[in-house]
């Protein structure tokens, strides 16, 4: 058990936390575009749309499309197989986040939460050689429900043998801190990612880092529950 205050676990999400991946996303956005006959759109546009899963971002993607001659399904088909040809081109770790990662397994059980699915989620922790970090990886095709769901962090919970309320989720959007609020979970709102300013600003956080340094800081022991 782990003394009031402390956390007993900690939950990263993975796109906009822990991986810049915002280019290859674009990239396979814009293929599935280039094969639909439409044109590309621009990274950050991209960028805004995700965060829901793949299925949200190729509806969101395709919007302006009108009536295609495909089905959703087979749009997603599409796009998950040029996102496997390039999820690695461009996408790295934030600067900081390949030295805190071992440095915090060591001393606490570490688990991802992310929408992404399973089998590119778990192909960018093999190429970073992260795998050995976490002890239960949670994606957007693990359990029917997917974040904001509080599933995914009870799921955790059990996996690891440890109360939700231990748990500090660490992410980058609205997305993650309704599903800490809906687990009973504590935040730390990461300011690199995906989100934008004006829509951060609105998100209550138990803490917040502007630097992996800062997100070190507020995992130290009592920095976060009970602080």
């Amino acid at each position: 058990m782990s003394a009031p205050g402390r956390a007993a676990a900690v939950a990263f999400d993975l796109d906009g936390t822990l991986v810049d991946s915002r280019r290859d996303l674009a990239t396979a956005v814009n293929r599935l575009r280039a094969d639909l006959g439409l044109p590309p759109l621009a990274v950050d546009r991209v960028e805004r749309m995700v965060g829901e899963g793949a299925g949200v971002l190729v509806a969101r993607a395709l919007a302006d499309a009108g009536t295609l001659a495909i089905s959703g399904a087979r749009a997603l088909e599409i796009f998950v197989g040029h996102y496997d040809a390039c999820c690695l081109d461009t996408t790295a770790p934030y600067p900081g986040i390949a030295a805190l990662l071992p440095a915090l397994a060591a001393r606490l059980p570490l688990a991802i939460l992310t929408n992404k699915p399973m089998a590119a989620t778990r192909k960018l922790l093999a190429h970073f050689d992260w795998l050995g970090l976490f002890r239960t990886v949670v994606a957007g095709d693990t359990l029917p429900e997917r974040k904001p769901d509080p599933a995914g962090i009870r799921h955790i919970a059990d996996r690891l043998g440890v109360a939700q309320s231990g748990i500090v989720l660490v992410g980058d959007s609205r997305f993650d801190a309704e599903t800490a609020a809906a687990a009973g979970c504590a935040l730390v709102l990461v300011e690199w990612g995906y989100g934008r300013p004006e829509d951060l600003a609105k998100v209550q956080a138990g803490g917040r880092a502007r630097t992996v340094g800062d997100l070190a800081a507020r995992l130290d022991e009592g920095s976060i529950l009970g602080a």
